[in-house]
This record gives structure tokens, C-alpha cells and sequence, in this order.
């Protein structure tokens, strides 16, 4: 195993012997294995174990047990102690990945608090597998069925060229013991029902179904690279900024595989991205999808991405001045005997005869109705007014309005004030209206 281990580094470019390197070790089978062999085969190497204090006496156990492993061997052992619970609750999220956050924050803080190149883990080709089954059962695209990879930014896995059983009887030569996480026994959590009655079963049918999947694994890693290649080149011709031609997109050979690579990164799911393309032929302007961080929405025969925004506030305005909408955003209202029209875009001025404060800078919402300027009679939907100036969902919504005390528009920033608060040959008294805008 120590050859097999050897020409996989070599072959990867995993680690070099004149740097420094961080090992996790848990105290199990795996990374034991791990850290004895790269200290065999001559690295530079740390250990670092993190106590998650999950089970009770157990994790004490496998903490004096690195420490003793450590001592013996002379490797610098870092250890971190976390209250994993209180951070799961904290963050809402389960207490697998927050130990698995944890972990990893720790690891690249002390890879660059000692000068360490990369940080070793003991996955082998059994997580490999059960990775790609776990992949399969939530819905993946073809990078999901790939497999663990040997390199990812600063994580390296020496130990993929062998599997579970390898390691075992590695270490039974070796006369060295390790301790075993009671966890991993139980058939609670998804990898654990792969890994205790799942695979079992498949081996049942062909002791090669391990091998096998890892087999099909390797083969789809080179259909990814074609696959990659052609959808980053349609990308290219297709895409103008953060959008997609829809037209365009339609005629690709697949055009589920683009979609996939251009908002999966983006939090899109298989199943929402599969949604999406369905979608796709019939879709009308307007049609949007949302992920935990960004939204796309269809617009004039685009397909446009964008990351979600905060809900914009609203703004009571008293009386005349100056205040703060937001960390962008100023509005700023005077009254004077002034009654020249200014014609920026950001700026109104309008009758003060009739304007009732407070008035209130807000959102546009649906139902809004004003009498755009120039238009005598009758009213029009704000957002029929937006659609003519041919602005996207997204625009819509960022789109601001102004109103009096009586729920009157008075002013679309950007845009027109309303027919009814003109400056007239009447008028005396004027409000000149301004949105300054700061770069945050």
C-alpha cells in the first residue's frame, strides 16, 4: 500500500518534500494510515485534531489517543476544542455540517497561521463511492457522480488510490491500533445507511460493485472535461453579462447541461434547474425561479441572474430637508418661489399647492397608479408604465415611488412626476425633489 500511496501523490502532484503539510487526524483507521505513511515516505508533516464533544467520554478517548500517537512519533500535534451544538443552534443547521464548517474554518486558519502548503484528509476510494451514491439519491448533475476529487483549493486526499480494507490490513502490519467513532456504527444518517446496508447489499449482488461504480466515476470525469469545454464555450456565445439568450439556449444539444453549469454555483438544485428548462420554451416575461441566494427571471427572450436583494425600506419624510433612504441613497426636498423645471432624471419639480405631508418613499407595489406626466386624464398601472420602458422583473422591483399623505404618487424617481403636481404658469411655490445616489 505504501508504493500504491506513493505513485498516486506523484502522479497528482499532491505534496512535495520540501513543504510543510497539516494532517487531520480523527484517530481512526483512516487517518492514522495517513499520517504514519506520509511520515514513512518522508513529508514535512503537522497533525491537528479537533474535539467536536459529541460523545460524552468517547471524544476524550480519541484525543488522548492522537496526543499519545503524536508523542511517539514526534509529530507537532494542534488541537481545538468546539462547542458544536451552541454553534449549530446558533446557525440553524445540522450538527454534521456544523461540525464540517468547523472543521475546515480551523484547518485554513492554522494552514496560514503556520506556513503550511495544504491540509492532508484520509478520505479513501469507500468515501469516494458512497459520495457518489449519496450524489445520486439527492439529485446531481454529472460532477456529482464524479467522485471525491485528489485536490480541491488547499485539501488533498494522498489516500484515494485505496479503500477501507487496504488500509485496515496496512495497519494490522504495522502493529498499530487506532480507535473506532461509535457514530459511524449506527444507520442514522444518509452515509451511514449507504455505508452499513446499502453497499453491503450491492456487494452482495457483485463483490466488484465498489470497483464498479468507481470505474464508471473515472469514466465520467472525462466526459465532464468535453462536457465542461462545450457548455463554457455556449456559454460564452450566449451569455451578455449576468444573462442567457433563451432562443439560443433552446438549440444547444443540451440545453439542461448549460443551465445546470451556469446556476448550480449559484444554489440552484437539480430539480429547480430541471424546473427551469421545462419551463424554458413557454416561459413569459416576468416567469422567475429563486435559490437561497440568487433569482433568475425571464425577460424579453433573456434568461437574467441576479443575486436576491433585501426587501427595500420605506422612508417617512416629515418635512422638507434631507434624509437617508439607504446606504446608497439620499433624498433631498427644499421649497422655493423657484419654479423652473429641472430635467434630470433624478430630480422633480412639482407644484407644492395641494402636496400633503409626511410624504413617503417606498417601493413600488403592484396596483400602484399615477397620471404620468403629459397624460390629461385617467391613470396607469406603475408597472404597465415600467413594462412599456421595457425594464426586467428585477428593475421593477427596485423601482421606487413617492407619495403624499393621501396615498397620491407624486414622483416616479427616474422617470416622470405626476400630471396633477406639475409646475403650472399658477404656480408659486415649488418642491424640488432629489435622490442623490453613494457608492456604498
Amino acid at each position: 500500500m505504501t508504493d500504491k500511496v506513493k505513485k498516486y501523490i506523484e502522479a497528482h502532484g499532491l505534496l512535495q518534500h520540501d513543504n510543510r503539510y497539516i494532517v487531520a487526524v480523527s484517530g481512526g483507521a483512516d487517518s492514522i494510515a495517513l499520517l504514519l505513511l506520509l511520515c514513512q515516505l518522508g513529508y514535512t508533516v503537522e497533525a491537528a485534531h479537533c474535539n467536536f464533544h459529541l460523545r460524552g467520554e468517547e471524544s476524550m478517548r480519541d484525543e488522548a489517543f492522537v496526543q499519545s500517537f503524536c508523542e511517539r512519533h514526534d509529530i507537532p500535534l494542534h488541537l481545538i476544542h468546539f462547542d458544536t451544538h451552541t454553534y449549530a443552534e446558533l446557525h440553524k443547521i445540522s450538527i454534521e455540517m456544523a461540525a464540517r464548517e468547523l472543521r475546515y474554518r480551523y484547518f485554513e486558519q492554522l494552514r496560514n497561521d503556520i506556513g503550511a502548503a495544504d491540509i492532508c484528509v484520509a478520505h479513501h476510494q469507500d468515501d469516494s463511492a458512497e459520495t457518489i451514491l449519496l450524489n445520486l439519491i439527492r439529485g446531481t448533475g454529472i460532477h456529482g457522480l464524479t467522485g471525491i476529487q485528489p485536490r480541491q483549493g488547499h485539501i488533498i486526499r494522498p489516500l484515494l488510490c485505496v479503500n477501507r480494507q487496504e488500509i485496515e490490513s496496512w495497519l494490522k502490519s504495522q502493529g498499530q491500533d487506532f480507535v473506532t467513532d461509535s457514530t459511524n456504527l449506527v444507520a442514522d444518517v444518509w452515509r451511514n445507511k449507504l455505508r452499513l446496508q446499502v453497499i453491503p447489499q450491492l456487494l452482495s449482488i457483485t463483490p466488484k460493485a465498489t470497483d464498479n461504480i468507481l470505474h464508471t466515476a473515472r469514466l465520467l470525469q472525462e466526459t465532464a472535461k468535453v462536457s465542461d469545454d462545450a457548455n463554457k464555450k455556449a456559454i460564452r456565445q450566449l451569455s451578455d453579462g449576468n444573462s442567457l439568450l433563451i432562443s439560443g439556449l433552446l438549440q444547444q444539444p443540451s440545453p439542461l447541461s448549460i443551465l445546470f453549469d451556469w446556476l448550480e454555483p449559484f444554489g440552484f438544485s437539480s430539480s429547480s434547474i430541471d424546473q427551469i428548462c421545462q419551463r424554458l420554451p413557454s416561459a413569459r416575461t416576468g416567469s422567475y425561479w429563486t435559490s437561497d441566494t440568487h433569482e433568475v427571471c425571464v425577460n424579453r427572450g433573456r434568461l437574467m441572474l441576479q443575486p436576491r436583494e433585501a426587501e427595500r425600506p420605506t422612508l417617512r419624510i416629515p418635512e422638507t430637508g434631507t434624509y437617508i433612504y439607504d446606504a446608497t441613497t439620499k433624498i433631498r426636498i427644499r421649497q422655493s418661489d423657484e419654479t423652473s423645471v429641472s430635467r434630470q432624471p433624478d430630480t422633480a419639480t412639482l407644484d407644492a399647492n395641494g402636496i400633503q405631508f409626511p410624504l413617503t418613499l417606498r417601493p413600488a407595489l403592484p396596483g400602484d397608479r399615477f397620471r404620468p406626466l403629459g397624460m390629461t386624464e385617467g391613470s396607469r398601472l406603475v408597472s404597465d408604465f415600467l413594462t412599456d420602458r421595457k425594464l426586467s422583473l428585477f428593475e421593477k422591483r427596485r423601482q421606487l415611488v413617492l407619495v403624499d399623505a393621501e396615498g397620491r404618487i407624486l414622483w416616479l424617481p427616474g422617470y416622470r412626476p405626476d400630471h396633477r403636481f406639475r409646475i403650472t404658469p399658477d404656480t408659486h411655490t415649488s418642491l424640488t425633489i432629489e435622490l442623490l445616489h453613494t457608492q456604498a
